[in-house]
């Protein structure tokens, strides 16, 4: 990614998991280093029952608070966390579980937040999953620059 003054920096990004996606955030956070990115984990750390939202809102609000520049939440089947990342305004977050979506989203649908199921994948696919959603970049293409606007219109409705 390109900084302001026109060199390279690495792509940041805010990672959190509930207690069901603790296993699977901790191979998503070495497979994100191991790549070159910065990684910030907003926690769980440990199997205790959290609520998915918490977290959702805290990965959410480092991508748009810009301290991070994409964000990945895990839980238990990806659902809540998605519903709930999506009610931060600004947050595009998807849940995928292949990596056809997972880069698709981000070159289609400018997606800056990925969410993935700890209970319904493994942790070698969500390093996968990880790696082609940071690789990824939105293609500008006028389709999907006029479909991303039509969405932003819908998130400006709702507040």
């Amino acid at each position: 990614m390109a900084s302001a003054d026109g060199g390279l920096r690495s792509l940041r990004v805010a990672i959190g998991a509930d207690h069901a996606g603790v296993a699977v955030k901790v191979a998503v956070r070495d497979a994100l280093e191991a790549h070159g990115c910065v990684v910030t984990d907003l926690g769980v750390h440990t199997t205790e029952p959290v609520d998915y939202p918490d977290v959702a809102a805290a990965v959410a609000r480092a991508v748009i608070g810009g301290a991070a520049d994409r964000g990945v939440i895990v839980c238990g089947s990806g659902v809540g966390a998605s519903v709930a990342a999506n009610k931060v305004h600004g947050v595009r977050a998807g849940l995928c579980h292949d990596t056809y979506s997972a880069h698709q989203g981000v070159e289609h649908d400018d997606m800056n937040v990925l969410v993935l199921g700890g209970r319904v994948i493994g942790a070698s696919l969500a390093a996968e999953l990880v790696r082609a959603f940071v690789d990824a970049r939105f293609s500008g293409e006028e389709r999907h620059a006029r479909r991303l606007r039509k969405v932003q219109t819908l998130d400006d409705q709702r507040r």
